[in-house]
């Protein structure tokens, strides 16, 4: 190119793989500095600058767009301007001739500053005086090919290293991705260099254990977690969307939004929580990491309930995950038309009853409890079964002699639910005051924006913010002006209630909770026929826990063998500790000071 082409008008397109690449490698900035002295050498005026963040390895070539502005006659371009072919594309030999064929077409010339493309073009019937498509060639076409698929390959290569390295560390521990939700990566001086680990982040992790804690204690459904979970202040992490083209240019946030039924579950069944990786990298094998989780394995193990379990057996590790019985997978598996049917088995196999109702003639519906498994048949209506749980409760009593146990497990829970007060206030103000961060550093960078579109956005986003402070804030200082139980009130409560158990059981309100206190009962769940002999014949009940007896029975026959504590098997994922879960179904005192 001469430098007497003093009216040669060209456009300069500049690229660079990642928005990270464009800062700290060969960033835009260098490369256009190189292409504007290239371009004033020669007396080439610059129309327009095409800058692209993105790789240029992928079928969708970023440099199309640079193309599509040449081949438009109205923009007067006669050369095309970058800085190395590698810069161009590094989809290989084939993507380059496809491109610049197209400029080809259209007149454009492609040059870059490196002079391994030429515009010198060979035709090889010059001496003949004859010209044809096939017979005019560039010389440096061939090298321009081999540059190409060098591009190529040097990707290979680069990717090859990185990912090869990453999934390599991976398997020894370290954590080579983004962090998850809780966590942040910080980088260790290890015998392998340094490497990233994942350590708890303040403002996030206190959910995450949150979650864990009230998944473990039973006390609360999902629903109910989620509702508490979020109460606390709790939002999913902003993440930006960047512009297609200009990776610097953030087009709009995502995320910051609250906890739902899902995410609950996704986080719960994690195994990096408890400090496992298990990915495809490791090959689905789990691994265990070179840091420590939120929660131990078991915390994970009892919070997932059997659905997904970690096992560790002489240092191999294992996850379990269980099938979801096909029963499970129907609508409305947990009825309170029908609550009963997972706590009270049938009495010929064992089995859960099944609930439903049916319709006569007449066009009558006639619901019962049955179940219809091979080999026998058994059906009771509703009206009748839910009458012998009646009779069953009104003849339960607690043993004297664990009256006194149960106030002390009472006193205890009480000691325990103030330290979790305590510490929720604590997650709140953690939280408000990481707002109020995020709040002031929003308006310091609205002084430098002059944008009126990203102003606005940024003072919507300011005042959600502030609004999501003030509400936190009247919930914590709600919390820190309600006064403590009395608990001299609370006990008075609390032996009415062991006197009076069918009071607890059968006064309740919502079906399914009534449920779920007569299991408390048994150490195993009772079948049917449990229920009627512990009412006519009560020699014969099983399963009743030693904590309780029945009135017709003698006081010596019930005496437990095991202690204070009885061991009970899980009923529907409750707890297996019978003695404390007790006081937690007996107790909630915001409802006990309102009776």
């Amino acid at each position: 190119m001469s430098t007497t082409n003093k009216h040669l008008f060209a456009i300069a397109a500049i690229r660079a793989s990642s928005a990270k690449q464009g800062t700290d490698g060969d960033s835009p900035e260098a490369q256009k500095e190189q292409i504007d002295q290239y371009a004033l050498a020669r007396g080439i005026v610059i129309k327009k600058y095409f800058v692209f963040l993105e790789s240029a390895s992928k079928d969708q070539q970023p440099m199309q767009e640079a193309i599509d502005y040449c081949k438009d006659p109205k923009n007067n371009v006669q050369t095309l301007i970058i800085k190395s072919i590698d810069r161009f594309t590094r989809g290989g030999s084939y993507f380059y001739d496809f491109l610049k064929m197209q400029l080809d077409n259209c007149g454009v010339g492609l040059v870059d500053i490196y002079g391994v493309i030429s515009d010198q073009k060979v035709n090889t019937l010059e001496h003949v005086g004859f010209e044809y498509k096939w017979s005019v060639f560039s010389p440096s076409k061939k090298t321009e090919m081999l540059e190409a698929e060098r591009a190529k390959d040097e990707m290979r290569d680069i990717m090859s290293r990185m990912i090869g390295a990453e999934i390599r560390y991976t398997r020894m521990g370290y954590w080579m991705r983004r962090p998850p939700y809780g966590f942040m990566s910080e980088p260790l001086d290890t015998q392998n260099g340094k490497r990233m680990v994942l350590r708890p982040l303040t403002t996030e992790s206190e959910f995450v254990l949150k979650m864990f804690e009230l998944r473990c204690s039973g006390l609360l459904n999902d629903h109910q977690i989620v509702d508490h979970i979020n109460k606390l202040g709790f939002r999913t992490r902003v993440d930006v969307i960047r512009d297609k083209v200009d990776r610097t240019k953030v087009i709009a946030r995502k995320g910051g939004i609250k906890l739902d039924i899902k995410g609950l579950c996704r986080t719960l069944e994690n195994p990096i929580y408890a400090g496992v990786n298990s990915e495809k990298w490791t090959n689905y094998k789990p691994l265990k990491c070179k840091f420590d989780g939120l929660v131990s394995i078991e915390t994970f193990n009892k919070a997932n309930r059997g659905k997904i379990a970690i096992s560790e057996v002489d240092g191999e590790l294992t996850i379990f995950k269980r099938a979801i019985p096909e029963f499970q997978k129907k609508k409305r598996v947990i009825n309170p038309d029908f609550p009963y049917k997972k706590v009270v088995m049938c009495s010929g196999c064992s089995k859960p009853l099944s609930g439903s109702a049916s319709r006569g003639k007449l066009g009558k519906y006639y619901p019962a409890y049955h179940c219809v498994r091979p080999g026998h048949y058994c059906r009771i209506p509703k009206k009748e079964f839910d009458a012998t749980v009646e009779r069953f409760v009104k003849a339960v009593q607690v043993q004297p002699e664990y009256v006194e146990a149960l106030e002390k497990a009472v006193l205890k829970e009480w000691e325990k639910r103030q330290l979790i007060d305590r510490r929720d206030q604590n997650v709140i103000e953690t939280r408000i005051q990481a707002l109020k961060m995020e709040a002031s550093m929003a308006m310091d960078k609205i002084k430098y924006l002059s944008s009126e579109t990203t102003i606005k956005y940024m003072e919507e986003e300011i005042m959600k913010t502030e609004e999501e402070i003030k509400t936190l804030t009247h919930q914590k200082q709600t919390e820190i002006q309600e006064k403590p139980a009395d608990m001299g009130v609370v006990m008075k409560y609390i032996r009415y209630f062991l006197e009076h158990l069918d009071y607890l059981l059968l006064k309740q309100i919502d079906p399914l909770k009534q449920a779920n206190f007569l299991s408390v009962l048994f150490n195993k769940a009772p079948t049917y026929d449990d229920l009627i002999f512990g009412t006519q014949n009560n020699g014969q009940i099983t399963g009743l826990s030693e904590i309780f007896r029945i009135k017709m029975l003698p006081l010596g026959n019930v005496e437990g063998q095991r202690g204070l504590e009885p061991r009970t098997p899980c009923l529907r994922g409750r707890c297996s500790n019978q003695l404390s879960y007790w006081p937690l179904i007996v107790l909630d005192w915001k409802v006990l000071l309102k009776i």
